[in-house]
């Protein structure tokens, strides 16, 4: 996922290329607060207590027959904020190390010696565990609903440590900082992103890998993945690997991820812009066509430098693929890898118990900086609804809306992939419009919409086109600018769709420069939050939007929403800042991933900060959800530069007791905390802790005493003193449901 608002210098995971002129809704001034010795006495508190009780049978999935239906929900006491190198959780829980950067995927493949020697990372776990999902198996091998004790985790590697190009504590030296780069580093680095699928299995009690067995595989950004849907054979996708368009090499940069009703994998392809490059003068050798206007809009100007310099490894063709520029003399591209970059920013489709089926690019569902992909609750005789944020400053909000109804009879089929032909690849999407007065609209993605086909901007081709820059398509059309939308989630008890919007720095009462933006009434703040004596602008705490789909459910075009919680220090001013008047027991800062659980239906926010983390590592929170309209109107007036007044209006949740938001667990020095998923049972939960010890510089690999982190070797698990992404399991002591 995205890094902190304080990571300075070159940072590819915060992209900010939406220089359109879209409009947003009611200017507000910033709050120049310091987040420091703030006053406690402003405005109160904006509404009462949540929904206080959550009935087991509302929350949909939930196998567990021995739970009545008044089971106390978040009945642990909260997590205190922690700055220790280590993983925090409850009095009465327990959690354990169960699959880390490194660990062999198959009995050939030796113990991961964590020095910067290992290799083969092919068959290996990959780096920055992220998105992950459960799939439960039965006794025969077969997905099954109600397994409890067998099951695969598809999880996500989203990238690897970087500081100077080198991914650091994977080498011996820390690697080449300064180009070319050796191959081997980069044959690793490559080999370290992509997704795993690995059984885990609960033995007396205790979980573990299965090392051996045969489900287990890796996808990395040399496997060949399908492009299916609208823009499959599009002249868009044409490349030297696939002159007809029909595939591509690799799925990267993966970041949150969707489990279909029919039992497939869903993952993110988030912010891979960075990883390629193209010379200073490609502009001019493409003749300054709209594929320049295309490139720049999804972060690839002209002479922008690579991540990781992998393009630089030698003249062989995995090597070239990163470098998207026009080179060749072809008229569509069949020579080179100038259009190499369309083939990335999908949701990509993967069925976890066949590794022999193709994985596939579901073009149908748009093209941008993905995070998750959350289904609406699957209704018989109805379309199957996903929503989807696009994780980068100032960008949009989309949901898609299959043509095939959705049937029963689908929920086990005998093929899965073609079961997902069936619902990704025919189908309708939108991008969202937030107005003032709490409403919005779905606005339609179509090349038969005027404002598209006759944008200005961009001339596009056809339907494939729209899809392929959909960012574009939502500039045409006036979508609304948000502060980095990234998780999303459906509440099962009522449909309700929840999003995170991590933070934005880029807001301001008076912008200037085509990045900044004017608050508006979905993302209402713009402050300044002091870190020690670092002024951190805009919207550096984030905050979760919650939407609700009109009378025609999710083929809706209408919606009503509301601002459901606002990331905050429990000190700070509540007229301005602390609107949801959080405690010492609930403050956060950077929601980040979202998760509702299928037994309890706690809503799980995580965090990805920078900007509190002075105070606290990240963490995770449980909260029980209330609904779209619970609070109430909330006007934030300010003052702007040349003296006039402005007024904000935006629509706030009622805010949230101790007994419905409460802190969780709090991860080591450096991480992110994301990706989570249960059993059915809601007894065992899986959680990834990504990239601790982060903050350690490259020129220090040599020293371990310098290491920000030494977690998960602290914790007893493995060899070295590296830090190292990994999965943790968590299990209550009593042996009952987590969050109870």
């Amino acid at each position: 996922m995205n890094k902190s608002p304080e990571v300075a210098a070159v940072d590819f995971n915060d992209e900010n290329s939406n220089t359109s002129s879209n409009p947003t809704f009611d200017s507000v001034l910033a709050a120049r607060l310091s987040r420091r010795g703030l006053l406690r006495g402003g405005v109160g508190t904006v509404g009462t207590a949540l929904l206080g009780g959550f009935s087991v049978a509302a929350c949909g999935g939930s196998d567990d027959a021995a739970t009545a239906p008044e089971e106390k929900l978040l009945g642990f006491n909260a997590v205190a904020k922690s700055l220790a190198d280590a993983v925090i959780v409850p009095a009465g829980y327990t959690a354990s190390v169960l699959y880390a950067l490194g660990d062999p995927l198959s009995a050939a493949t030796g113990a991961y010696k964590n020095d910067g020697t290992d290799t083969g990372f092919e068959d290996r776990a990959g780096d920055h565990h992220d998105g992950m999902e459960w799939f439960g198996l039965s006794s025969d091998g077969k997905l099954s609903a109600t397994a409890t004790e067998r099951g695969l985790l598809a999880v996500n590697h989203e990238a690897t440590t970087d500081e100077k190009l080198s991914s650091f504590f994977m080498h011996a030296n820390g690697g080449t900082s300064t180009l070319p780069r050796p191959a081997s580093e980069i044959d690793k680095e490559v080999a370290a992103h992509g997704i795993s699928v690995v059984e885990v299995k609960k033995t007396a009690g205790k979980w573990a890998t299965v090392q051996s067995s045969p489900f287990n595989f890796r996808l990395t950004p040399l496997s060949e993945i399908e492009i299916s849907g609208p823009a499959r054979g599009s002249a868009l996708m044409i490349t030297k690997f696939s002159p007809t368009g029909t595939k591509t090499r690799g799925t990267l940069n993966n970041c949150g991820t969707g489990k279909t009703p029919w039992g497939t994998f869903l993952t993110g392809e988030e912010n891979w812009f960075g990883y390629f490059t193209r010379s200073s003068t490609d502009d001019a050798a493409r003749g300054n066509d709209k594929s320049v206007t295309a490139l720049n809009r999804y972060g690839r100007a002209q002479g922008a430098a690579s991540r990781h310099g992998w393009e630089s490894g030698g003249s062989a063709d995995k090597y070239a693929r990163w470098i998207n520029g026009k080179l060749g003399t072809s008229a569509n591209g069949s020579d080179d890898y100038r259009n190499e970059m369309n083939g990335m920013g999908f949701i990509v489709e993967i069925d976890p118990l066949d590794k022999s089926k193709s994985a596939k690019k579901r073009t149908g569902l748009g093209r941008f900086a993905h995070e998750s992909a959350a289904f609406g609750i699957p209704v018989v005789g109805q379309p199957l609804v996903v929503y989807m944020g696009d994780d980068a400053r100032n960008e949009y909000m989309y949901k898609y809306v299959s043509t095939a109804l959705w049937s029963a009879a689908d929920a086990n089929p005998a093929d899965r992939m073609a079961t997902g032909d069936k619902y990704l690849d025919n189908g309708k999407l939108y991008v969202a419009k937030y107005n003032a007065d709490g409403s919005g609209q779905w606005i339609e993605l179509t090349i038969a919409n005027a404002a598209i086909a006759n944008y200005a901007g961009y001339k596009f081709a056809d339907q494939a086109d729209v899809l392929v820059n959909a960012r574009i398509a939502g500039d045409a059309v006036g979508a609304t600018k948000m502060d980095r939308p990234e998780w999303g989630g459906v509440n099962p008890a009522n449909g309700e769709i929840y999003q995170t919007l991590t933070n934005n720095s880029n807001r301001r009462v008076d912008p200037s420069g085509s990045s900044q933006v004017a608050p508006d009434a979905a993302n209402p703040r713009v402050y300044t939050d002091m870190k020690g004596s670092t002024a951190q602008l805009g919207n550096p705490n984030g905050h979760l939007l919650r939407m609700k789909e009109g009378a025609a459910g999710g083929s809706a075009t209408s919606f009503t929403w509301d601002i459901y919680l606002f990331g905050a220090e429990s000190g700070a001013d509540k007229g301005m800042v602390n609107i949801s008047s959080l405690t010492a027991d609930q403050d956060f800062s950077s929601p980040d991933g979202l998760v509702f659980s299928p037994s309890t239906g706690i809503c799980w926010i995580q965090t990805d900060d920078g900007a509190y983390t002075d105070v606290t590592n990240c963490m995770m929170l449980a909260a029980i959800p209330g609904k779209v309209g619970d609070g109430a109107k909330k006007t934030l007036s300010y003052t702007k530069a040349d003296g006039s007044k402005l007024d904000v209006a935006t629509n706030v949740g009622q805010a949230p007791t101790a007994s419905t938001l409460k802190r969780f667990l709090v991860g080591p020095v450096g991480c992110e905390i994301t990706g989570l998923c249960e059993t059915p049972d809601g007894k065992a939960m899986f959680v990834n802790i990504q990239h601790p010890g982060e903050t350690t510089s490259q020129a220090n690999i040599g020293d371990p005493a310098k290491y920000t982190s030494q977690w998960p070797t602290n914790a007893g698990y493995g060899a070295g003193k590296r830090p190292r992404s990994a999965t943790i399991v968590i299990t209550k002591n009593d042996g009952g449901r987590i969050g109870s």
